[in-house]
């Protein structure tokens, strides 16, 4: 497929979505004691902005950088589990909206000392790292992250991976080189929470494009190392937009003494099945059929979960990620989780027996190996990117339905709301 049938592919899978605000991470006032409070770590390759409201852009910077983000959450009563409330207008409203309270950037020592002081305070001295996926803006991962560790009550100190991604559809190459360029800082990172004894176990979550870069890192640490340590315990992969030939090699590289790698996969995955044709139609991984040879075997052999979301239907439109619209799929693996078992202990239609499975579960899980696989809802931020003007402009010709904001950049397309285009 060459570069204008992508760009008018994806453009045609992204369209048609409402707009609103970017450059949202200017700290407010915290005047709702009703909302939650989320506070992360962030380490991430971005280049820094002279936008203190848009904090990262999503070109790539020279060395890693790392933040101390509070993002306020509303209670239940105004927002929906799963979905991000992103404010019609700015400043944002902490009683209605997502919205930072604290933004500080932190150098390396001092985000050593503040991951240090939030793992003693948690249960089980956890962390969950998160890696988002292709066409975010550095404050869709917040916001989404925050979302996560809201949603599902996790008591793991939550730790966003974000690497350089420039929020556009139609920079999927240059997002896939940002993975290639993340891989030894993101290993960095893994090499240190492995030595560092106060954090007693990893559980890893990636979408999307992150589940290339999570894989290749944690393929060098394993290399390096000559294996895995056993604090990894657990690595969800949702809708990984891996081929499915390298993902052999990959766990194939790590040892037979890897984490607990679960795979969420759908044959109905618009975006995967784009990728898919980018990549010389090669299959990949998250849109398998895993009852089919070879797939079965090869996984049942690597001890891979399986969870298989073909027959869920979607307000999604791309099918990638089924997550946000599925809440009974939440509490099955939340509930099955929170109490120590694995996901299951073969791999799950997901149909009619959703209802049965699901009855009596609690939504939120207890544990870090439980709670960050309900989290797969988190990627599913759905924007399409200011851009997409200037760049479907440069690749297909001038649109007839070309407009100019007030600042001058083409707005050909709107940008879609957070519920049914990203992937």
């Amino acid at each position: 497929m060459n570069s204008a049938l992508l760009a008018l592919a994806f453009v045609g899978l992204l369209s048609g979505c409402a707009t609103r605000p970017t450059n949202v991470l200017l700290p407010v006032a915290d005047t709702s004691p009703s909302s939650s409070k989320i506070e992360m770590l962030v380490t991430t390759t971005r280049r820094r902005s002279a936008n203190p409201a848009e904090m990262y852009t999503g070109e790539r910077g020279t060395a890693p950088s790392f933040a101390d983000i509070t993002v306020s959450i509303p209670p239940a009563s105004v927002r929906k589990a799963g979905e991000v409330a992103w404010p019609k207008k700015l400043p944002s409203n902490p009683a209605t909206d997502f919205a930072v309270v604290k933004a500080e950037e932190l150098t390396l020592e001092t985000a050593k000392g503040w991951l240090h002081a939030s793992v003693r305070k948690t249960p089980d001295h956890s962390v969950l790292v998160f890696i988002h996926g292709f066409n975010n803006r550095f404050e869709d991962a917040v916001y989404r992250f925050a979302q996560i560790a809201e949603d599902t009550g996790t008591d793991s100190v939550p730790i966003l991976v974000t690497w350089p991604s420039r929020g556009s559809a139609l920079a999927y190459g240059y997002d896939r080189e940002s993975t290639n360029y993340t891989r030894n800082a993101l290993e960095l990172l893994f090499q240190y929470l492995a030595r560092d004894p106060e954090i007693k176990e990893v559980s890893i979550l990636a979408h999307s494009m992150g589940n290339w870069l999570a894989l290749e890192s944690l393929r060098q640490m394993a290399i390096r190392n000559g294996g895995l340590p056993a604090k990894f315990k657990n690595v969800m992969l949702a809708a990984p937009d891996v081929d499915v030939d390298v993902f052999r090699t990959q766990i194939a590289d790590m040892g037979k003494q890897h984490p607990q790698f679960t795979l969420f996969v759908s044959q109905d995955d618009r975006a995967l099945k784009v990728s898919r044709r980018v990549w010389g139609n090669i299959p990949r991984l998250g849109s398998i059929d895993p009852e089919q040879a070879p797939y079965k075997e090869e996984l049942a052999s690597e001890n891979v979960t399986v969870i298989d979301l073909t027959k869920i239907k979607s307000g999604d439109r791309l099918n990638h990620g089924k997550f946000a619209s599925s809440p009974q799929i939440v509490q099955l693996i939340g509930a099955r989780m929170a109490g120590g078992q694995t996901l299951t202990d073969n791999r799950i239609g997901l149909g009619d027996t959703i209802v049965q499975a699901t009855t009596g579960a609690a939504a939120a899980a207890g544990s870090a190996a439980g709670l960050m696989i309900a989290a797969p809802v988190a990627m599913v931020d759905q924007n399409t990117r200011e851009n997409y003007g200037n760049e479907v402009e440069a690749l297909t010709g001038p649109q007839s339905s070309q407009k100019t904001n007030a600042g001058g950049k083409n707005c050909a397309l709107p940008a879609p709301s957070t519920r049914k285009c990203k992937t």
